[in-house]
């Protein structure tokens, strides 16, 4: 049996504002601060393998199983593509376009034209509150809603018995190939929503992400035959560049089961989970209790997952950014994130400290099939965690 790397992100799990949180609008943002007090926040298994004891967070047992380190963006951005690159060996000194302001003209007026229909909205929005104030004009038009938000988005918005859903992914590929160059946005998000007012989202989103601009982690390995699996919506960040599957996700549960099952199957490679609920459900939602519950449900399936780990796997617990529920901000925020590292042969207790980039995730894991090379950023963590002495690990 082959090595295997669980690689899971926490999205949005941020732990304290980074040094230049000020400049991002994000001055005292703490995602795991604003959650932990909460009554619904009971997370054992996150604690004992030194979630707590992460330099800045405090709480820990002192004698955590995993190796564990505070992780830096070096990256200008705070969101999720930009934050996954990194992880993957791409440092982003530009960040990626935004439109506080919706976008110009050129863009959406070449959009309808390609479209054939016209646009409301064209401003930054909240998902559920836009298919709320727009949602009817949209059915009594047909106008598609495009709107936007603190990240580098475009998202299209669209009633499912108005738009059939490949219809609607038919124009996401349409703005896709628009929105290039100056305008290459991070991301062209398919909303379909249904029902009557109150309208509801459905599961069916679909990311249209822009190819990264260099090799990544899962280049490297896919190269070398050595399997790439996505679960959730880590195919869409990397526009399936690297993966040889994708699982699809409707919820962090969803995820968290598909992710025990893939721990029961024979492969050699890795598994990278995204478990967006975290961000999507909870952090945009300003829902601290929401978003306390949901870890404690994770921190649940993590009980099942530790015990599925053979003697050459490794578990990564990470995030890539932070969005915390309790500012009045609903957006993403410029934190810390969390590191954790564990398996038979990483060493118990190694506190990393803080690292200068996200990029030594996916060093570490190239380390860990063996590959050496400078194609990408970082710097790999073995050297200082791996155990010498053989597999004897509680």
């Amino acid at each position: 049996m082959g090595k295997r790397v669980f690689l899971i992100v926490l999205d949005s799990m941020g732990i304290g504002e980074m040094p230049d949180a000020a400049r991002f609008g994000d001055k005292g943002s703490n995602t795991l601060g604003a959650i932990r007090t909460a009554p619904q926040f009971d997370c054992p298994h996150l604690k004992r393998l030194g979630l707590f004891d992460i330099d800045g967070v405090g709480g820990g047992t002192g004698a955590p199983l995993a190796s564990f380190a505070r992780m830096r963006e070096a990256s200008m951005g705070k969101d999720t593509t930009i934050g996954h690159w990194e992880i993957a060996g791409i440092i982003s000194k530009e960040p990626l376009p935004t439109y506080p302001n919706g976008f110009p003209s050129e863009v959406i007026d070449e959009f309808s034209r390609l479209t054939g229909r016209g646009v409301l909205c064209n401003k930054p929005y909240s998902g559920t509150a836009v298919i709320r104030d727009y949602g009817e004009e949209h059915l009594k038009t047909g106008k598609l809603i495009v709107y936007t938000s603190a990240d580098s988005v475009f998202q299209i918005a669209a009633h499912e018995d108005l738009i059939p859903v490949e219809e609607l992914y038919r124009y996401c590929e349409m703005a896709r190939r628009l929105l290039v160059g100056k305008h290459g946005v991070g991301r062209v998000i398919a909303r379909p929503f249904a029902g009557e007012h109150p309208f509801v989202r459905t599961p069916r989103r679909h990311d249209f992400s822009l190819q990264p601009p260099k090799k990544t982690m899962a280049d490297l390995l896919n190269e070398r035959n050595l399997a790439t699996i996505s679960v959730g919506k880590i195919y869409d960040i990397f526009a399936g560049r690297g993966f040889s599957e994708s699982n699809l996700t409707v919820s962090n549960n969803d995820g968290m089961e598909q992710t025990l099952r893939i721990a029961d199957r024979d492969f050699e490679g890795l598994c990278f989970v995204n478990l967006v609920d975290f961000d999507s459900a909870y952090g945009h939602r300003n829902d601290a209790a929401g978003y306390a519950a949901a870890m404690t449900a994770f921190d649940g399936y993590l009980g099942k997952l530790l015990p599925k780990l053979r003697e050459d796997d490794l578990l990564i617990l990470t995030a890539d950014h932070g969005c915390d529920p309790s500012t009045p901000s609903t957006d993403h925020s410029r934190e810390y994130t969390p590191l954790l590292i564990y398996g038979a042969s990483v060493r118990a207790g190694v506190n990393l400290g803080t690292r200068e980039t996200f990029a030594d995730i996916g060093k570490t894991v190239l380390d860990y099939f063996g590959i050496q090379t400078d194609e990408i950023a970082g710097e790999s963590l073995l050297p200082s965690v791996k155990r010498r002495d053989g597999y004897d690990r509680p």
